[in-house]
């Protein structure tokens, strides 16, 4: 068995598993909250495939993310695009933004490309606040093009809400799972294939890559764009879970969240961003009483596997299985 079908049978298996979850788990929070961990799963497996694989240091992957976001709830408040038709047709308009970053940072190594895939990310937040003009009028008063500081709300929802009533958010749960999985297997197969092959070949030596006829133009564009439709689409799905799009999406605090994910599971791995996202998330849940002490405390977290564990928990798991297996 190659170790590609073994992942993804990996991931088929862990995905029964939490399809049964809301049949024993029947509190809303709990159901939301993975919900929730299903939209960062998307996020931080498709970061990793840019990030990890690719070695490519980008910083906008929150702004791809608003993006999706941001294009799902403008084609359902403008034009009355069901939800479930414009959460496609946002991933491929992030694909097409991304595709412009990935053009943008084609000269640019290491630390360039973070500041400038940062501050690209930067403009586009700052282009939604300070959009104040009018686009519309609606009874609930101005409404500037990208929504402003206010952002969107009642744009549409998947449809869940009027058919299953109180119980919608169980149907969000297989939604967001679904969507996981697809985005979980999808970078399987990437990493795992030729492409990560080559991805891999340029974050390692890009100049013998380029010398075996290794495309660093044609190679940097792909990963900048295939990872960009399921970011895009788990913006989007956010937007139909939540029901509301604002300048949030775009948060510092959440984008450094969000890299921890992948910096405390295992960079360039394919379940350590998985596995990060689970255990900071279970421990910001635990630390949401603290207050103050909240981001502090994650701080410490971060900085704990940065120092003693810079190969995160997959690192740490892989050394153990090879300690007992000698």
């Amino acid at each position: 068995m190659s170790a590609r079908t073994r992942d993804i049978l990996i991931a088929l298996a862990l995905a029964a598993l939490l399809a049964l979850v809301p049949l024993f788990v029947g509190t809303r929070y709990i159901i939301t909250q993975m919900t929730l961990f299903f939209i960062w799963a998307m996020v931080v497996s498709q970061w990793n495939l840019v990030l990890g694989v690719a070695g490519i240091f980008s910083l906008a992957q929150m702004a791809l993310f608003a993006v999706g976001a941001y294009a799902a709830a403008m084609l359902g408040y403008y034009f009355a695009v069901p939800i479930l038709l414009a959460m496609p047709v946002a991933g491929l308009v992030t694909i097409a933004v991304s595709a412009l970053i990935g053009l943008a940072c084609l000269r640019l190594r290491g630390p360039y490309v973070a500041l400038l895939t940062l501050a690209i990310a930067q403009v586009i937040y700052l282009m939604v606040v300070n959009d104040t003009a009018c686009f519309t009028n609606p009874p609930s008063g101005c409404m500037p093009l990208f929504g402003g500081v206010r952002g969107f709300s009642r744009f549409g929802d998947l449809g869940f809400r009027s058919l299953l009533g109180p119980k919608w958010y169980i149907a969000h749960y297989y939604v967001g799972l679904s969507l996981a999985v697809l985005a979980l297997i999808f970078s399987i197969v990437i990493i795992r294939g030729p492409l990560g092959l080559a991805f891999q070949a340029l974050r390692d030596n890009p100049g013998y890559a380029m010398s075996r006829g290794v495309s660093k133009f044609k190679y940097q564009l792909w990963v900048f764009s295939l990872s960009a439709f399921f970011t895009g689409l788990a913006g989007s799905f956010y937007a139909a879970q939540f029901g509301v799009v604002g300048p949030i999406v775009f948060s510092l605090a959440m984008l450094l969240f969000l890299l921890s994910m992948i910096v405390v599971g295992g960079i360039g791995t394919i379940w350590g961003p998985l596995l990060g996202a689970a255990v900071l998330m279970l421990a910001d849940e635990g630390m949401r009483e603290f207050g103050d002490w909240r981001d502090i405390g994650l701080g410490l977290v971060l900085a704990v596997f940065v120092i003693l564990l810079p190969r995160g928990l997959m690192g740490l798991l892989r050394g153990g299985v090879r300690t007992r297996s000698g």
